[in-house]
């Protein structure tokens, strides 16, 4: 699959493999001229893989803040040659052939680059430096540990390249960006495309199918970047996690009648948003039940162990009946948002954090989340904007009004960026300005959910005087209207057959049917309440000492998933239609004597 299947080509070229690799502890490779790439590198590693997993060859999990690639390639015939990087974590360094045609800062976020300039005859030789701070703890790292071994919450480092590597040939003019803006109230979507070249006398044509019926087939002119709303025929081509449909789009520069480029990507037609106390899918109520994901894995750890690995992540969350993911601390794999798309999940857009306040990380962390939000935004299954977790990176929010600003700022720059989602300031404490209050509660027992949250009154008193967890759900002048609230982070429960097994979770439970009943009882009290309009599972997978997951490390459920179902799709008393399905079946039950 094409490393990025909202805008794919044709003629492009997969750099993943084998690739000469070497550690640079003394940092001593720039001053010794390892970037002008005439000797090879004394270890050999499988990109995109992260040199401390196993899966990478290396599997060294010890601290190297430096890092170094080196392979030769073949270059494709074309106009000009682009060398693209998904993930290189975390400040990156490139030469070709011995000259340096990038750098680029951010270890979640994409880049690309025109090497066509650096190009030598024959073979050609690509070096990257990649540099990541193990103690700088302003640094957007996620979950990945800075101590030597992982604990408590905390995982394996991944350093350096750990997403795919690619090429692609392109004309002297080509399509750089497009961007997708659907709208299914008014049945239209905005494209906007991004040229890269001469533009003169081009016209832009846009061809929109669904199966074998093309929807629209017209051209527009180009003049710079262009944007364009295109109006949809009759017909019911709406996206949801029930019916993902989704619009097929070929596009096209031409010129004098002929195609200078042509790129192909996709959209769904969908609206989201928040309306009295709840969230909203294409105009109608939808009780939001998603799972947290790690994205980690024992043998690649964040990088998937294959693209086939990504497609069944998504499958076994479906076959638990949960409508959505949250994928925990990360910015996951396109392909990964390529299936939720495909599927049918939606997807909270979290950022991974940094855990200490720097006025340069936060500039850092803004330009590393706005090519994030850049490079997501027309995918249909993210419904949300997630950039800080538990004030990860801003922990004195009380006490230093230059960290507030920057939450502040957070949550306008991203309606600023994308005017059509929620964005959520500050996930599980100490909201500021947010569009859904969402709160972390640990609680073991299920009547303490039921007291937290069964109730407006009991509502009121969680998210004020009350703190379900470490602390205040709320700052000071931050004020909750109609926004919905929903549990994002709860359970935690580990089911841990054996003795002297590692750091378990939140609470543990003997078995396979303990585990059920506990997840029944907990599920039960949230759905049951008028007031919580969603929640958020803690996690799908057992992840190195957390063993808290639904599912093994190696993706084996632990209960039988059709039971997980089961409960994840029991009607919600917040959203009226399931109301109504939960008042019937009270009723049967009674009838019943039951």
């Amino acid at each position: 699959m094409y490393p990025r299947p909202q805008l794919t080509r044709e003629n492009w070229q997969d750099l993943c493999g084998e690739w000469e690799f070497a550690h640079d502890d003394k940092d001593a490779g720039v001053r010794a001229g390892w970037w002008r790439g005439d000797r090879p590198f004394e270890k050999v590693i499988t990109v995109p893989f992260p040199p401390e997993s196993a899966a990478s060859g290396v599997h060294d999990p010890a601290p190297h803040p430096i890092v170094w690639y080196r392979r030769t390639f073949g270059a494709p015939e074309g106009d000009r040659l682009l060398l693209h990087f998904g993930a290189v974590d975390y400040r990156a360094r490139v030469w070709v052939n011995g000259t340096e045609v990038a750098s680029h800062v951010g270890g979640h976020s994409p880049f690309h680059v025109d090497i066509t300039h650096a190009l030598v005859p024959g073979e050609q030789v690509v070096v990257v430096r990649a540099e990541d701070a193990v103690r700088d703890l302003t640094q957007p790292r996620g979950k990945q540990f800075w101590e030597p071994s992982p604990a408590g919450i905390w995982y394996h480092r991944t350093t350096g390249i750990w997403q795919p590597v690619w090429l692609t040939s392109v004309p002297e003019t080509y399509l750089a960006e497009l961007e997708w803006t659907p709208s299914a109230v008014r049945k239209s979507v905005t494209v906007r495309a991004n040229v890269d070249g001469p533009d003169v006398g081009l016209a832009l044509r846009v061809r929109l199918s669904v199966g074998d019926r093309v929807l629209v087939d017209d051209q527009y002119t180009v003049d710079g970047e262009l944007n364009r709303t295109i109006t949809l025929p009759q017909g019911d081509f709406r996206w949801s996690p029930a019916n993902p449909t989704l619009i097929d789009a070929t596009v096209s520069l031409v010129r004098d009648g002929e195609e200078v480029d042509t790129v192909r990507s996709y959209f769904g037609l969908r609206d989201v948003g928040v309306r009295d106390g709840r969230f909203t899918l294409n105009g109608e109520r939808m009780f939001l039940r998603l799972v947290l994901a790690q994205g980690y894995w024992p043998e690649s750890h964040l990088a998937a162990p294959s693209e086939d690995a990504l497609r069944r992540e998504v499958e076994l969350i479906k076959e638990l009946g949960f409508n959505g993911v949250r994928v925990h601390q990360k910015v996951e794999d396109p392909r990964f948002l390529y299936w939720c798309d495909r599927l049918g999940l939606v997807v909270w857009g979290e950022m991974a954090n940094a855990y200490e306040y720097s006025v340069d990380g936060v500039a850092r962390f803004t330009a590393e989340w706005l090519e994030v939000v850049r490079r997501d935004v027309s995918h249909p299954s993210i419904v949300t904007w997630l950039p800080v977790n538990e004030s990860w990176g801003v922990p004195a929010l009380w006490d230093d009004p230059r960290q507030r600003h920057f939450l502040e700022s957070l949550y306008h720059l991203t309606h600023a960026v994308d005017g059509t989602r929620p964005v959520i300031s500050n996930d599980g404490w100490e909201h500021g300005t947010s569009d859904i209050w969402t709160v972390h509660d640990y609680s073991p027992a299920a009547d303490d959910l039921t007291a937290r949250y069964g109730t407006a009154d009991a509502v009121d008193a969680a998210v004020g005087r009350d703190w379900p967890g470490p602390r205040r759900v709320h700052l000071d002048d931050a004020v909750r209207g109609d926004q919905p609230l929903m549990i994002t982070e709860f359970g935690g429960l580990s089911y841990t057959p054996e003795a002297g097994e590692r750091w378990a979770g939140y609470r543990t439970v003997g078995g396979a049917a303990d585990l059920l009943a506990a997840y029944e009882g907990l599920v039960t009290a949230l759905v049951g309440s008028e007031q919580v309009a969603g929640f958020c599972y803690t996690q799908l997978t057992d992840t190195e000492q957390e063993t808290n997951g639904l599912l093994t490390e190696d993706r084996v459920p632990k209960v039988d998933p059709a039971e997980i179902r089961r409960v994840n799709t029991l009607p919600a008393a917040s959203v009226p239609p399931e109301r109504l399905n939960l008042l019937i079946e009270e009723a049967q039950r009674k009838s019943r004597g039951e």
